[in-house]
C-alpha cells in the first residue's frame, strides 16, 4: 500500500498550492486515511476512468507514464521530492486526467524512482 502520513499531506498541500486538481487529489487521499491507491480509484471514477480492479490499479496506470517520469528532468525533480514538475507536465502535455496526475507522481516517488524506472532503464540498454 502506498500511503501518506498527515504530515506528508500537509507538506504536499503547501508545495502544490498552485495546482487545484492536486489539492483535490490530496484531499481525497486525506479522506482515505492516507491511502493513495484507494484515493486514486475514487479520483479515476470521478475523471471518467473505469478501473478494472482495485488491486494495483494505480501501479498499472502509472506505468503508462513511465517513459515520461523516467526522463532525467522528471526523475531528478522526483528524487528531490518535487512533484510539481511531473504533475504539470502530465496535466498539460498528456492524456492523464488532472485529478490523477498527483497520485501518479506520488506513486512514483513513494515506490522509489529508481525502482519504478528500472525496467525503463533496462529497455534502453
Amino acid at each position: 500500500m502506498i500511503a501518506l502520513t498527515p504530515e506528508e499531506i500537509t507538506q504536499l498541500q503547501a508545495r502544490l498550492a498552485d495546482y487545484p486538481e492536486a489539492l483535490s487529489a490530496l484531499q481525497e487521499i486525506e479522506d482515505c486515511e492516507g491511502d493513495v491507491e484507494d484515493a486514486a480509484i475514487s479520483l479515476a471514477l470521478r475523471s471518467g476512468q473505469e478501473p478494472d480492479t482495485n488491486e494495483q490499479w494505480l501501479a498499472g496506470f502509472s506505468k503508462r507514464y513511465r517513459h515520461i517520469a523516467c526522463q532525467p528532468q522528471f526523475r531528478d525533480s522526483l528524487a528531490a521530492g518535487q512533484l510539481s514538475t511531473l504533475i504539470n507536465y502530465l496535466t498539460q502535455e498528456t492524456d492523464c486526467p488532472a485529478l490523477i496526475a498527483a497520485p501518479v507522481a506520488i506513486y512514483v516517488l513513494k515506490s522509489g524512482v529508481d525502482s519504478f524506472c528500472r525496467s525503463f532503464d533496462n529497455s534502453r540498454l
